[in-house]
């Protein structure tokens, strides 16, 4: 009895340990995936290079970069103690220039990482884990909170300050033949247009040229230098320090012989002459472009050329098949012409209200090809200097009706029953709207008729100063034949209530268009001009 005894208590209390184990493992585990539990870091650097070598016999390492740095430079220690140089630059592998096979690399780490914090706690300092899975732990301690270094064009122009205008600094192209850089003046680019996310031929990776090139440069230029130029991971990669990095208040203009104002082509010289086309020619602002963006990638994400280029009338392998109707036309891309548009309107509240609505923003109607595609009058030059001559053209304000011509107010009472008519004031809201267009020029742009802001809800109808009522399209009961069509309360609703809650009106509550039906109010009010 009493062994037995024994064997039931032994095994409840491994049952109970397991289960701890489980248990605690299952919470880690749910802390892990949730993020709550570990330490956010912007220097975090996560030691996986034996993946290259196969599978990985134990968990990959988890290396606070700028720790490390701090606890170094107390001893005043450089770079030096953990990268090697070549050519007078520091790398950013550990103690190698490059990976050679998987017993050298191992050893690399085990050695040196081991030996330093081993020697440090001999003499009582405190320093990192000397113990395997103290290192290669399955449960983390560390997530990152890193943010991708931007080079927007403030940080650009400061640099054409610092190196006097020495684009060679850091541009250059890479000869297949001599395997050697060189500077091509005139065809600077930016860098990702060669360095890409991961290594390549004969490129290395975004974050690897990166880090080789910009600290090396601020690592030779600290001491003679008056700012304080970044080293560490957090300067560079830390939302909070990037947002102290100062922009100029004026950037200059890039110099790179490009136009001010072009007129977009095809590529192709019967149509382009205009003689062939169906559309006209499109005079573009390049040199606004460049103001309202960062960087020139935004449009030319390959290469910097023309559009043409790569994308073709048919689409091209360059361009993965991608037409330069559709490079310029596609709604849900960002780098396309009326995709970057449609995303400007719709993150502004002033212009969502109208834009938000489904047949605003999925239709296209010949009258919105003719405000980009301008017809040319016959013998003109097919040349930059037209395009900035269509261009300054174009009225300065949204041209209006004036107050007389715009009815006051409009009773809304179709199906009305439980509620009154709603008295809708129709003047006041089309001058409200006027006024929020203010002097966007992307909205001035495409208002350029007379009747377009009308359009918001009158979406379907001609821009004339009395377009037809809701109830012109709308019926009554709901269509189930045309779903993007609903009944007259519906299309009420979804247009007021939707244009309220974008623009952020807070009236949405059916009171506060509607006064509710006395008992005695009369039959359905008909909808009209006050």
């Amino acid at each position: 009895m009493k062994k037995s005894g024994y064997l039931l208590c032994r095994a409840g209390i491994i049952a109970f340990c397991v289960l701890a184990f489980y248990s605690t493992n299952i919470m880690a585990k749910s802390q892990n995936e949730a993020g709550s539990a570990l330490e956010k870091r912007t220097d975090l650097i996560i030691i996986d290079n034996m993946v290259s070598f196969g599978p990985l016999k134990k968990a990959t390492v988890e290396f606070p970069h700028d720790a490390h740095t701090k606890a170094l430079s107390k001893k005043n220690k450089s770079c030096e103690t953990c990268h090697l140089k070549e050519k007078e630059q520091f790398y950013p592998l550990f103690k190698r220039l490059k990976n050679s096979n998987k017993k050298a690399v191992m050893d690399i780490y085990h050695d040196n990482c081991i030996a330093c914090h081993g020697e440090m706690r001999l003499k009582g300092e405190e320093t990192g884990p000397v113990e395997c899975d103290s290192c290669h732990r399955e449960q983390k301690k560390f997530s990152s909170s890193r943010i991708a270094m931007g080079f927007d064009s403030s940080l650009h122009a400061r640099h054409v300050q610092a190196h006097e205008k020495k684009c060679e600094t850091c541009h250059h192209e890479y000869d297949e033949k001599t395997k050697k850089l060189f500077y091509a003046k005139g065809k600077e680019g930016t860098c990702r247009y060669c360095h890409k996310e991961e290594t390549h031929d004969n490129f290395v990776s975004m974050r690897v040229s990166s880090h080789i090139a910009c600290i090396n440069c601020h690592i030779k230029n600290q001491e003679k230098s008056t700012l304080n130029l970044p080293v560490k991971c957090f300067q560079c990669h830390d939302a909070t320090y990037r947002a102290t990095i100062k922009k100029l208040d004026i950037i200059p203009r890039l110099e790179r012989n490009q136009p001010d104002m072009v007129l977009v082509k095809t590529g192709n010289k019967d149509l382009d002459s205009g003689e062939k086309s169906r559309m006209s020619l499109v005079p573009f602002d390049h040199k606004a472009h460049e103001g309202y963006n960062n960087t020139c990638r935004v449009c030319h994400h390959q290469e910097m050329k023309k559009c043409s280029e790569c994308h073709t009338l048919g689409g091209s392998d360059a361009a993965k098949g991608v037409s330069l109707e559709l490079a310029m036309h596609k709604k849900d891309a960002d780098r396309s012409c009326v995709g970057c548009h449609t995303a400007q309107y719709l993150k502004n509240k002033n212009c969502a209200g109208c834009h938000q609505s489904t047949p605003v923003t999925t239709k296209m109607s010949d009258r919105s090809c003719a405000v980009c595609h301008i017809p040319l009058p016959k013998e003109v030059p097919i040349n930059d200097l037209t395009a900035k001559l269509l261009l300054e053209a174009r009225p300065e304000k949204a041209p209006v009706y004036t107050e007389e011509e715009i009815a006051e107010k409009i009773i809304i009472g179709k199906l009305s029953r439980k509620y009154d008519a709603v008295n809708f004031p129709h003047r006041m809201i089309v001058k409200k709207i006027t006024e929020n267009m203010g002097d966007n020029k992307l909205a001035l742009h495409f208002h350029a008729e007379k009747g377009t802001t009308c359009s918001g809800c009158h979406h379907n109808a001609p821009l004339t100063q009395k377009p037809s009522g809701c109830s012109s399209c709308h019926t009554k009961t709901f269509n189930d034949k045309d779903m993007h069509k609903p009944g007259i309360v519906g299309a009420y609703h979804l247009q007021c209530m939707e244009c309220h809650t974008t623009m952020q009106i807070n009236k949405v509550g059916c009171t506060d268009c509607h006064k509710e039906k006395s008992p005695l109010s009369s039959a359905p009010q008909k909808e009209g001009k006050e």
